[in-house]
């Protein structure tokens, strides 16, 4: 960014008074600026003023030449998954775009409106292993904090917004999913001195395996993969136990309507709709529930 005329003009007048030549020839006081020293109309100032001008002519042109190049980039070069991803959390449900642009058009409208709009709190891009095709995965949060999918509407308006800020010929999948179920089958080696046959804690009445199983979800990163024995370390940190096994993890996930078939979990996993659902004590949904026994 180009620098204003006066700040260019005042590094080389300090430069100037500093030099021990100059302040010889001249009788400068050292304590003094250039101003207290040399009239503004004297040639001095007017030969200093003329140079910071010209550098500062010659660097607006240069960011005058770096706006061009980088808007000649951003028209010419295809834009990566990142770009994508970021994107998603920009859009801005019920505002426009600008004409012939990717980005909104806030006239009028307050910071915390823009920022209310932003319904896209949870994106991921990654490329189709069998077509040429971005997979973009999206999410929301609920009152409660926990992910969850746009509505209809919501979605509908987010696929015409893809639509217009790809790329010409780059085909897009968004993909709005519940979240795939995970299910855990745990034998917990309880201290009796500190959980009791249900995993209560005796003194806070609390559950530390369920919830160190729900501090693990909400770690794990959209889209992150969820790696079974990251899963254990974090539940042998957990206030009475002494020592688990875990015996069977399996996930569903969304396929057309309905959720699939359970599927093993082997070693880790990546969620087809970007996060995960663990059932630990909604009774009402048995085929969702994990099995947890303490011994």
């Amino acid at each position: 960014m180009a620098r204003m005329i006066s700040e260019i003009k005042s590094e080389m007048t300090e430069a100037f008074i500093a030099d021990a030549t100059i302040i010889e020839t001249y009788g400068l006081d050292e304590s003094k600026t250039f101003d207290q020293q040399f009239s503004k109309v004297s040639l001095e100032s007017i030969f200093f003023y003329i140079v910071a001008v010209s550098a500062w002519v010659l660097e607006t042109l240069f960011d005058l030449h770096k706006a061009e190049v980088d808007e000649t980039l951003e028209t010419l070069m295809p834009h990566t998954a990142r770009w994508y991803r970021n994107k998603a959390v920009a859009f801005q449900y019920g505002f426009d775009l600008l004409e012939d642009s990717d980005e909104f058009d806030n006239t009028g409208y307050t910071d915390e409106q823009v920022e209310t709009a932003k319904i896209v709190k949870y994106s991921a891009v990654v490329e189709s292993e069998v077509e040429s095709r971005l997979i973009v995965k999206i999410a929301t949060e609920a009152g409660s904090g926990e992910l969850t999918p746009v509505t209809t509407e919501q979605f509908s308006a987010f696929i015409g917004y893809m639509a217009e800020v790809k790329d010409a010929g780059v085909r897009v999948t968004v993909i709005n999913y519940l979240p795939d179920r995970l299910k855990l089958s745990l034998r917990i080696v309880r201290d009796p001195l500190v959980l009791d046959a249900n995993g209560m804690h005796l003194i806070n009445a609390n559950y530390p395996v369920n919830e160190a199983i729900q501090t693990f979800m909400k770690e794990l990163p959209f889209n992150g993969k969820l790696s079974l024995q990251s899963l254990v370390d974090k539940l042998q940190t957990a206030d009475g136990v002494s020592d688990l096994s875990l015996d069977l993890a399996r996930t569903a996930w969304i396929d057309a309507d309905n959720y699939g078939d359970w599927s093993d979990i082997n070693i880790s996993t990546i969620p087809i709709s970007g996060y995960f659902y663990v059932n630990l004590d909604n009774d009402t949904e048995p085929e969702t529930l994990s099995d947890i026994n303490y011994v």
